[in-house]
Formats: structure tokens, sequence, C-alpha cells
């Protein structure tokens, strides 16, 4: 996967998940997805090289890292609660919608309840 499709892909999933705001705090370059005002994703370059950084639980993380030649500790990020994705073979749009969902997911889970987002499939608020 080449970095452009990763960015398009990982701003595509963030944005159709539900309560998601896009803000640029850092700069034109750099895009940040926040649920209810937390951050959950942001997409931007590292030395030309396009990158996503994604929350994700410590042991799923850590074995992203050991598998797949494209997923790093968090860049710029507490590297045990955070991931960094690059280009390269080992993604795939699958992956990383899912990647994205989970991070999502993770920062839902940690809101208060009466702030978490309803959630349209289900139509109740997230658990």
């Amino acid at each position: 996967m080449d970095g452009s499709t990763l960015h398009r892909i990982a701003a595509r999933t963030a944005m159709a998940l539900p309560a998601v705001t896009e803000t640029q705090p850092f700069g034109a370059d750099t895009d940040v997805y926040k649920v209810v005002d937390r951050m959950f994703a942001m997409t931007t370059d590292l030395r030309g090289v396009a990158i996503v950084n994604l929350k994700c639980a410590p042991p799923h993380g850590a074995a992203l890292v050991r598998d797949f030649a494209e997923v790093s500790p968090g860049w710029h990020m507490d590297k045990r609660h955070w991931i960094t994705l690059s280009p390269g073979p080992g993604l795939d749009e699958a992956m990383v919608e899912d990647l994205v969902a989970n991070s999502w997911d993770l920062v839902v889970a940690g809101l208060p309840r009466a702030r978490r987002p309803l959630d349209p499939t289900r139509g109740a608020q997230q658990p």
C-alpha cells in the first residue's frame, strides 16, 4: 500500500465513525481525528513518508510491531498505547480499516458513559 492510499483509507474510515471531527492543530499537513474531543487517529508525513498514528491496546500493538514491518511504536506518542502505520506491502485496506475502528473503540470505551456517542448500527449508546 502506498502512502496516499494509506492516508485516504484512514481518513475515510475515521470520518465514517460516529461523532468524529477532523482538526489540524499541528498545521495544514497533519490531520487529527477526534471523538468527543479525544484523539484516536492522526495522519501526517514523517521525513517525506506518509504515516498514520492510532491508539492500540498494548498487547495487540506489541504483536503488530513484531509481525509487520509497516507497524512501529507510535511516533511522537506514548509508545505503549499508540502505533504508527507506514506504507508497505504488509498493509491492506481491511487491516487499516480495522485498526482505525479499533482505535475509535478504545477511545470511546475510556469516555464517561454519558459522553459516549450513539452507535447507529446498534441504535444504542456504546457500552
